[in-house]
């Protein structure tokens, strides 16, 4: 059996070191550089995180890695089925005895997709580090390498890169659209395209397999994706005794994306109906949600406990792709749509994202603190045309300004509004020009 397997395990290792670097679609995921940590990739099913495995050991390899130094190993093969955690020690004898020269002496980098289905697997990552000369990267699918997960299990020697679907310019790099200057640079030509192709991403989403796709392949195709996580990583994961209420939940969730959601008025939604179901069961059922990465949900800014507990919280889905799939209309709403993608973009550029709702009641979309303290709050319209609207989102902002006083006041918007502009002190941007930001750009 043993020499089954150690066969098996060599001609994985040869052939991936042989095989051809595949050509994908950059991703700009932010990565974690500490010693001595392994890096988590971590992300909701069909995001893209085996190709950023590949794209990193490709990147290794540009900067002077000879393949013998890098090693990508899968373990979805059924010839590996019945693996266990003390036979991960041949993958480490028999890469070493394939490439001598990198024992000790140089730094190899290991790649470990799908790992989590050896049970124990953490153990081995954890001697890997503390005894071999290497970098680790680990990943898989499965809920069991969810996001709280993974920092647990390798008692703090793991760090996450979250990979999401596309961002709006990497879904242009795929199509070969990115722009390379500076959005005072656009041709008129180039603005349509861009506010044509962003319309597209809003209604279509930025799963990598669906670009390109018909609307009827596209949706079947983003259904089996909320099935197979409300399956596997949810359901059988948590042995969920009420799969039902969990899909009205789901309906709820994402078919009033970028709303207030309140658990106490699901709950008792449910209970007029005749459903018994505990609020501790509801809040656990969204958690879970939360950590297969199927929806986010943000608080309510403020430094009050009890404020953020009373109030609702908003919820968005991972990707806006998934919207019409529980849209009663089977349609996005834009304006929802753009407020998600604005949130997910904010979150890529690494800010602490709240909403806001002022002593006055005006709402105002996102608060969002940048790594270096800086605070912007921001409200997402797709449409500006009206005065009533733009001098709604303005007094919003304003009001809000007195509790954030750093804060910079910016509204974000499809086009520019057709009369009227907002007061100096808020900045207007064009959805497509901001979405396209560097974060360099973000931080100065």
């Amino acid at each position: 059996m043993e020499s089954l397997l150690r066969t098996t395990i060599q001609q994985k290792i040869v052939d991936s070191q042989a095989l051809p670097l595949p050509g994908l679609t950059r991703r700009d995921i932010w990565l974690p550089t500490v010693n001595g940590k392994a890096t988590a990739v971590i992300g909701m099913r069909r995001a893209g995180k085996t190709s950023l495995l590949w794209q990193l050991l490709a990147d290794r390899h540009a900067h002077g890695t000879s393949r013998e130094g890098l090693l990508y190993f899968s373990f979805e093969d059924e010839r590996l089925g019945d693996l266990r955690v003390q036979d991960l020690d041949l993958l480490v004898e028999i890469f070493y005895q394939l490439n001598p020269a990198w024992r000790d002496a140089r730094r190899a980098t290991f790649f470990l997709d799908e790992i989590q289905i050896v049970p124990g697997w953490e153990l081995f990552a954890r001697r890997l580090l503390d005894s071999e000369n290497i970098d680790l990267f680990v990943s898989g699918s499965s809920a069991r390498m969810l996001s709280r997960e993974v920092a647990t299990s390798m008692r703090g020697r793991a760090m996450e890169a979250v990979v999401s679907p596309f961002s709006f310019r990497e879904m242009l790099r795929h199509a070969g659209r990115e722009p390379e200057k500076p959005s005072e640079r656009f041709t008129k030509a180039e603005r349509s395209q861009l506010a044509r192709d962003l319309l597209d991403y809003l209604a279509h989403g930025g799963f990598p397999e669906v670009q390109g796709l018909d609307s009827r392949n596209r949706i079947e195709l983003l259904r089996t994706y909320v099935d197979v996580v409300l399956l596997r990583d949810v359901l059988e994961r948590h042995n969920l005794s009420q799969p039902q209420v969990l899909h009205w939940l789901v309906r709820q969730l994402l078919g009033n994306a970028a709303g207030a959601f309140s658990i106490n008025k699901f709950h008792a939604d449910l209970k007029s109906r005749g459903v018994a179901i505990g609020k501790d069961t509801l809040h656990a059922y969204l958690a879970h949600l939360e950590d297969a990465f199927l929806l986010s949900s943000l608080d309510l800014a403020s430094d009050s406990e009890r404020r953020r507990q009373v109030n609702p919280r908003k919820v968005y889905p991972v990707d806006t792709g998934l919207m019409a799939l529980f849209s009663r209309s089977g349609n996005t709403n834009v304006g929802d749509a753009l407020e998600t993608a604005v949130l997910h973009e904010l979150q890529r550029r690494g800010n602490q994202v709240n909403y806001v709702r002022t002593h006055a009641g005006f709402e105002v979309d996102f608060h969002a603190r940048s790594l270096t303290g800086r605070e912007a709050l921001l409200q997402v319209c797709a449409d500006l045309d009206s005065p009533d609207t733009l001098a709604r989102e303005v007094r919003a902002l304003q009001d809000a300004a007195a509790t954030w006083p750093e804060a910079t006041l910016q509204i974000i918007t499809l086009n520019a509004p057709k009369s009227g502009m907002p007061p100096p002190e808020i900045q207007l941007h064009l959805a497509a020009d901001w979405l396209l930001q560097r974060q360099e750009a973000q931080q100065r």
